[in-house]
């Protein structure tokens, strides 16, 4: 590598930590519209769950339980709170909204995922997840859907 490259690789922007589609800022609008003034937001952030280690995790956020150091997104009119200990993992991340005649949720593109779940519940930001990990024995196919898109099939909760 020459001192142009590195210089240019220094300087260069780091991707947003997440981007909104359109589908999922519509929600979220539709969402916020329902309810009180209280909630300023949705809050996005990972949970330990599943047999690949994370999960998604998105509430509402309010005032009053706003996390300290905390990023903040405004895109097209909504306000989406990153609980801090999860940018790492989200790091370029999209959210989109996804519906059919099954299911119905936020999506998350993760460049970050390395691995996931067969049954799709969880996800994974470090190779060879499942080794000596229990509950892989529920899973049919621990990377089966790794570059699909995940789907929390959930509301925020408040």
């Amino acid at each position: 590598m020459d001192n142009k490259t590195i210089a240019k690789s220094m300087s260069s922007t780091p991707p947003p930590i997440l981007t909104l589609s359109d589908k999922a800022v519509a929600h979220i609008r539709g969402l916020m519209a329902k309810q009180g003034s209280e909630v300023v937001g949705i809050r996005v952030g990972i949970k330990t769950a599943g047999c690949s280690g994370m999960k998604y995790h998105v509430e509402y956020a309010t005032h009053a339980n706003a996390q300290a150091f905390e990023e903040r997104i405004t895109a097209k009119g909504v306000t989406v709170f990153i609980d801090p200990k999860a940018v790492m993992f989200l790091l370029g991340s999209e959210m989109d909204w996804h519906e059919d005649v099954f299911a119905s949720g936020f999506v998350f593109h993760n460049p970050n995922e390395v691995a996931r779940c067969g049954c799709g519940e969880s996800f994974s930001t470090t190779p060879n997840a499942f080794d000596d990990k229990e509950g892989e024995e529920d899973c049919e196919d621990a990377t089966a859907n790794k570059h699909a898109p995940h789907v929390v099939v959930a509301k925020p909760s408040a």
